[in-house]
This record gives C-alpha cells, structure tokens and sequence, in this order.
C-alpha cells in the first residue's frame, strides 16, 4: 500500500470516528484517529483490515447517496474483514436488491448480506428502542469478561439485533447470542459471527 492511499485511509478513519467523539474540533479528529487506531490494533483483522473495512462504508455510503439520499437513509452497513451486512428499511422492494447492487459494486466487498426489510419505519419510538436495545447489549457484552466485546458489531433494526464479527471459541459465540437474547424488547437474534479461520 503507497503512502497516499495510507494517509487517505487514515484521514477517512479519522473522519469516521471523530465526529461522534469530539464535535469535530481538530483535537477531536487526532482524538477520534488515536481511538480507532487503538481499537483495531486489538479487533480481529488488525489495523489495516479495520481501515480498509472504513473505506469499504464510506465507498458504499456515497454511492447511495449519489443514487438517491432519501431512498437509502435508513440503512445502515456493517463491514467486517470485507463482508458487508446491509440492514434497515425501505418502502420498495426494488430500492432492496438496487442498494445490495451498488454495495457489491464497491471494490474489496467479499460478500454482502441482505438484511434489508421491505416495510414501513417505527418512526421515532421504534429508532429509540432499537438505539436503547444496541447500547444494552454493547454494554453487556463490554462488561463480561468471557467476551471480547471489541470484536463484535451490533446492529439492531425493529427488535431485530444483528450480530457480526469474529468470536474466538464457539463457546463464546453462543455466549453473546445468549446476552442478546435477554435483552428486553429483543424479538430476534441474528448472528453473522463467525470462527477464527472460517470463510
């Protein structure tokens, strides 16, 4: 990888991270870059696998946006070593298979999974439930200490949470799924986990 491409990607893990951290302040941005960096150096995959995982979303990103902003603005993407969990909702059935079409487009995408619901939204009381259900279960799993947390991505759309990322035993990995599943007002468990060495 050349010089360039690396600064873009850290600039572009630095945009990712920073804003939620910092309100954009450029100690904020050094922040929020030191923060990523820090967590990827002990995820799954390492440093350039989460930064290339960054630049996969945002490539993804901007090309919904381009296509349509409001078509695509309740899906949300998930990107782990390459694999892409697209989930969310949309009204039209045909917006489902386009913004799977455009993620697949994206260089370094190894395989997406279609998580999207063709429905219409919970409005503002269901995106605070699923937000609730997402904080709980991260901080369940921050605190256990048979969990590495860091490893694991949550997404949680309609009382559906969504599991990705890497499990070091497959005790573990039934571990989380069973924190998840007793999470108040969680309706189902979907684990995308997978093993050390699996494809």
């Amino acid at each position: 990888m050349n010089m360039f491409r690396k600064t873009t990607l850290s600039l572009l893990a630095a945009a990712v991270i920073a804003p939620a951290l910092s309100a954009c302040s450029p100690g904020g941005i050094l922040l929020g870059a030191g923060t990523l960096l820090g967590i990827a150096s002990v995820r799954e995959g390492g440093i350039s696998g989460t930064l290339s995982d960054a630049e996969i979303k945002a490539l993804i990103n901007d090309k919904w946006f381009q296509y349509n902003v409001d078509t695509f603005r309740k899906l949300s993407t998930t990107v782990d070593q390459g694999r892409v969990l697209v989930t969310g909702v949309v009204q039209d059935p045909e917006d489902r298979v386009e913004a799977v079409r455009l993620a697949w487009q994206v260089e370094g995408v190894k395989q997406v999974i279609n998580e999207i619901r063709v429905a219409d939204s919970d409005g503002v009381k269901g995106f605070v439930n699923d937000t609730w259900i997402s904080t709980r279960l991260r901080a369940a799993l921050t605190v256990d200490r048979e969990v590495q947390n860091l490893n694991y991505s949550i997404d949680t759309v309609q009382g559906t949470v969504y599991l990705m990322g890497v499990a070091q035993t497959q005790s573990e990995l039934n571990r989380v799924i069973e924190i998840a599943r007793n999470i108040p007002h969680v309706r189902r468990v979907v684990s995308y986990i997978k093993l050390p060495g699996e494809e």
